[in-house]
């Protein structure tokens, strides 16, 4: 027996693409009890090399992060030092909900205000809108977005932006 039922053609005619302009992943930030005994471990482990580090000594209170690399590889290990504003609040609430894990999904974008418009009318919830930051490497483009499941994705334009990793951190050179 047979089937004679043809599926329907959906036409595109007239339509925008359902395709948003992407680059690459621009980083995986992981949510830690511990952010520079992961870093270690990761690093040792994977073969990554710390690149980047933000903490109360480079003006982030609230937060310490370490940066690895690898060739087109980058994670983000941050862990908690104090609650006193929405970042520090964000991360407690993560870590208490679902301990260590992914808090954060980054994605390199060529135009974020665009990407950002297209993700939010299409039904990703709008978490912070695009806001350029800067330091004396350059200026970053960022916004961010959710989207069903609960993780959180960072829209990235760094075309014009040449430091370590983002505004407020600093190269790092220990270990």
């Amino acid at each position: 027996m047979t089937d004679t039922a043809a599926e329907p053609v959906l036409s595109t005619a007239g339509r925008e693409p359902d395709l948003l302009p992407m680059g690459r992943a621009d980083a995986v930030v992981f949510a830690v009890g511990d952010a520079e005994r992961a870093a270690r471990r990761y690093a040792g482990a994977l073969g990554l090399r710390c690149t980047a580090y933000a903490g109360p000594e480079t003006g982030e209170p609230e937060t310490v992060s370490y940066v690895l690399n690898a060739p087109g590889t980058r994670f983000v290990i941050t862990s908690l030092v104090q609650v006193i504003g929405p970042r520090g609040r964000e991360l407690a609430w993560h870590l208490a909900r679902h301990g260590d894990g992914v808090l954060d999904l980054a994605v390199t974008v060529p135009d974020v205000y665009y990407a950002f418009d297209y993700a939010v009318d299409r039904g990703a919830r709008a978490l912070a809108e695009p806001y350029e930051t800067g330091d004396r490497y350059g200026t970053v483009v960022l916004a961010a977005i959710g989207v069903p499941g609960g993780t959180r994705h960072t829209l990235v334009d760094r075309s014009r932006y040449r430091g370590p990793y983002l505004p407020g951190f600093v190269p790092f050179e220990r270990w």
